[in-house]
């Protein structure tokens, strides 16, 4: 009809035919009308049955996606909730299928596994796991018809939904499908499918882009359905991006996937991802030369054996696609390569993104419906390629088990060791990630001498190599700094000793056997001292974890606290004990809540924060109770700037830390409505990386309330605006200065990319000397404090050291890749100032302290600048 339509038109054309201008519009707007529906139509989404294989026969009893959602799948983006009603539906349904709540996100919305398999495997599946498990951790070989275990997952960036679409199309097909492809499949083999990695941010997402649809779609990039508002669904609740947290597992998401990956080890674990619309279709292997030394070449030649099946569905269909470029392999906090590290094999899919229902690009109109069609192609691709290699996986992890052991038997160290004797909570941290990932360590039975130190066997772990977490192990452990390729998607180091400040090393087979181990148990808490309600005054130190939630706690509670700013000895109810600079002192001689003990031993207990019973004012050294060296502890009300231009990853960092950590509201700003709130009533601006144009008027506003006695906190690009309007007096470099150091002779076009990664900082460990006296310091016992860079900003300034607290060392770079150049320029410079102005301050971190939620070394650091500011002087 409409190509009819179309030929009438040309031909009353060809022949002269006059029409009258009416005629002629009328004809036109429904031809264009025409064209726009049928476009639209192709795009509105499909039953299941169009996006299966041609002439599947499936179960009538097994319900289609769209009789439980209510619309064919791709006419609108799935809520989380629907998905959630349609997989359970299924496993009602199928006895193909069990479904399982494996945890709930910080919105509580349940995170959900499938367990798909025949019906007669289901008496055999604790039987399958432990024998598998077994070959995992001891080696056993595994027989040739042994199962496969296939770890389907979607969509950890909730704006990337394709995935998650999809696998309403994968569950649907493995339920009801009667097909030889599903039936062989599922007699011998488990699929596990997680629906949706990222529930909360998918939902966010749905939300977004189903308020902008219209009846007939609009393909306009610039149309605002294509454009997210700030924060966007790619993230979590607190705007994380959980494709970074495979590893340190901040997150509920993440701690429940990496469960059931433990439980599970997986042979095949899929990550199916969404990129830039002008993109085609990307899959693993990524760039050769930048994977992860530790993960074995083995794993290289299965992940290309594998995509022979995704090259043959896509050629099939003339779709494009691209491998072996563009994305890397290298960081083991990712989906795709957290398998890589433990005999798995991760795979990362990433279709161009449609970012709404339709939307133009380069390779023409691109639908929701073809980015959703395309991931259930390759999810079926990847069933193809597991069964046509199914020897080969299941040899690979037995061969996996045998070279990792025979590593850790050549490698010139036989444990490491972990020890922090001041803050038990960073340790107790690093003993529950290490439970998570099944590293097994052990505590000394008595006191360990290492280097002429002594560890104390209460407060150390050792956590020897020989164990099949070996390769894991060596990358928390890592201080590597050179690589075969110096480009990085990620970070290039993830340390866990340093991101927790804790003292580490490696002992050798002798040292390691003149250690005597007792295995680690679960332990009850050290007893914390009692709370007397006769004292004179309680106190407790800075330098545990807890401390800034404990003071939180008393001062929503009005309880009048006060700062020690030098060190003091005192008399307590359990003998004469010493406390350091930053001491928190809460004296019963000035108007406190009633039953002030009471309350105290409620926050103890939430905290495990040890407070001490002071039985006198007078000290036996140090300052005294009543010294004007106490200062009164103002309760903090803290502004956080947001909204667009903002850094919504550094902004939930923040809120996530005061809020998780610190139990502190914040009131988040966004960075337009600034100038509309009354600053007065908050004690603390803090401002993260963004791009900031604010008006003079709302400049000099901030200027007058820091000098009336408000605290400015700024990070990482955010000093730039801080140079702009001299709230600090400092030099910050631009990406200009970088490239200065670098030369360009000799180069050729083919080098841009080395040349450009070679002035970048993705993520390492640079090492700065702190002044432990001052108040952005208290609570830290080392003069040396390890920082996570990732960025190539430099900060220099030429105010007195009283004002810069912490600088860089001569030679700063720890772990991870800097070039030698970037790194010795760093050196030196200033990492963090802190300078008066008027009554009040401003305060500058280069980096950024609360990175990705797991650098607790540093986050503390946003308490001091809190709750100290009132004894910077």
């Amino acid at each position: 009809m409409l190509l009819a339509t179309l030929r009438v038109s040309l031909k009353q054309l060809k022949h002269g035919i006059t029409l009258s201008s009416q005629t002629m519009l009328k004809r036109a707007s429904l031809l264009i009308g025409t064209l726009v529906i049928s476009g639209a139509c192709l795009a509105q989404g499909k039953p299941a049955t169009h996006y299966l294989p041609a002439d599947t026969e499936l179960d009538s009893a097994i319900p289609t996606p769209e009789s439980v959602l209510g619309y064919n799948v791709g006419e609108w983006h799935v809520r989380h909730d629907l998905l959630v009603n349609y997989m359970r539906a299924l496993a009602e349904a199928s006895d193909r299928v069990s479904l399982e709540v494996t945890g709930y996100t910080h919105e509580q919305r349940p995170l959900m596994l499938l367990t798909i398999t025949a019906p007669d495997n289901r008496a055999k599946l604790d039987g399958w796991r432990a024998d598998h498990l077994k070959q995992v951790n001891q080696g056993d070989k595994t027989s040739a018809d042994a199962p496969l275990f296939l770890y389907m997952g979607y969509s950890v960036h909730g704006n990337e939904p394709s995935g998650a679409n999809a696998s309403l199309l994968v569950a649907y097909y493995l339920a009801a499908a009667k097909d030889e492809r599903v039936t062989e499949l599922l007699a011998n083999n488990v699929v596990l499918l997680d629906p949706s990695f990222n529930p909360d941010g998918l939902s966010r997402f749905a939300q977004w882009a189903n308020m902008h649809k219209g009846q007939v779609l609009s393909s306009d990039p610039d149309h605002r359905e294509h454009r997210e508002g700030w924060p966007n669904g790619r993230t979590n609740h607190y705007w994380f991006d959980l494709n970074r947290d495979w590893l340190m597992l901040v997150h509920p998401e993440s701690q429940a996937r990496i469960s059931k990956f433990q439980q599970w080890r997986p042979h095949i674990l899929t990550d199916f991802h969404e990129m830039g619309t002008n993109s085609t279709y990307f899959f693993q292997p990524g760039v050769p030369s930048r994977k992860n030394p530790w993960t074995p070449e083995g794993n290289v030649r299965l992940t290309n054996a594998l995509a022979e099946s995704y090259v043959k569905a896509f050629d099939s269909q003339n779709q494009l696609y691209f491998s072996q470029e563009g994305f890397d392999d290298f960081y083991y906090g990712k989906g795709s390569t957290y398998p890589d590290a433990q005999g798995s094999v991760g795979i990362l899919f990433e279709q161009a993104s449609s970012r709404g229902h339709l939307q133009d690009s380069i390779n023409g109109p691109l639908s929701f419906v073809k980015t959703i069609q395309n991931q259930f192609t390759i999810s079926l691709a990847v069933f193809d390629g597991a069964l046509a290699n199914k020897a080969a996986l299941l040899d690979y992890q037995h061969n996996f088990f045998r070279d990792t052991a025979a590593l850790a038997k050549e490698d010139e160290h036989a444990a490491y060791f972990l020890h922090e004797p001041l803050d038990s909570w960073r340790l107790d941290k690093a003993k529950w990630v290490l439970d998570q990932h099944h590293i097994d360590y052990q505590i000394p039975a008595a006191d360990m001498t290492v280097d002429n130190n002594t560890l104390g066997a209460d407060n150390t772990l050792v956590i020897p190599l020989a164990q099949p977490q070996y390769r894991l192990i060596k990358s928390l452990f890592s201080t590597r700094q050179t690589f075969t390729d110096n480009t990085f998607y990620d970070v290039s180091n993830w340390n866990l000793p340093l991101a927790f400040d804790l003292e580490y090393g490696a002992l050798n087979a002798r040292d390691l056997r003149r250690v005597k181990l007792a295995k680690a148990t679960t332990t009850e808490p050290a007893a914390l001292p009692a709370i007397h309600a006769d004292a004179y005054a309680y106190a407790f130190e800075w330098h545990h974890f807890k401390s800034p939630a404990l003071l939180q706690n008393l001062a929503a509670a009005s309880v009048d606290a006060r700062i020690a700013t030098e060190g003091f000895s005192a008399k307590t109810h359990d003998g004469e004990r010493a406390f350091s600079a930053g001491t928190i002192v809460i004296p019963q001689g000035v108007p406190q809540p009633p039953q002030l003990a009471a309350l105290l031993n409620s926050a103890v207990q939430q905290t495990g924060v040890p407070v001490y019973s002071l039985t006198s004012g007078f000290t036996s050294s140090g300052l005294d109770l009543g010294s004007r060296g106490m200062v009164p502890v103002k309760a903090p009300k803290v502004l956080v700037v947001g909204g667009e231009g903002t850094s919504p990853y550094q902004v939930g960092e923040i809120w996530h830390y005061l809020d998780t950590q610190v139990g502190m509201p914040i009131t988040l700003v966004e960075q337009d409505n600034l100038a509309r709130t009354s600053l007065s009533q908050y004690t603390h601006i803090v401002v993260a990386s963004g791009r900031y144009n604010l008006a003079d008027s709302l400049v000099n506003d901030i200027t007058d309330w820091v000098k009336q006695g408000g605290t400015l906190i700024g990070q990482t690009s955010a000093l730039y605006l801080f140079e702009k309007e001299k709230w600090l007096d400092i030099d910050v470099s631009s990406s200009d200065d970088v490239q200065d150091l670098f030369s360009q002779k000799s180069l050729k076009y083919g080098d841009r990319s080395a040349y450009n990664a070679q002035q970048l900082i993705a993520g390492s460990v640079y090492k700065t000397r702190i002044d432990t006296s001052h108040p952005l310091f208290y609570g830290y016992d080392s003069d040396e404090l390890n920082m996570f860079k990732t960025s190539n900003m430099m900060v220099t300034s030429n105010e007195s050291p009283f004002e810069i607290p912490a600088r860089y060392v001569e030679s700063p770079l720890v772990a991870g890749y800097s070039a030698s150049v970037l790194a010795s320029e760093i050196g030196g410079s200033v990492a963090v100032i802190a300078e008066p102005m008027g009554r009040g301050r401003v305060i500058g971190f280069t980096d950024d302290p609360q990175f990705r939620g797991f650098w607790y070394g540093t986050s503390k650091l946003m308490s001091n600048a809190l709750f100290m500011s009132e004894a910077i002087d």
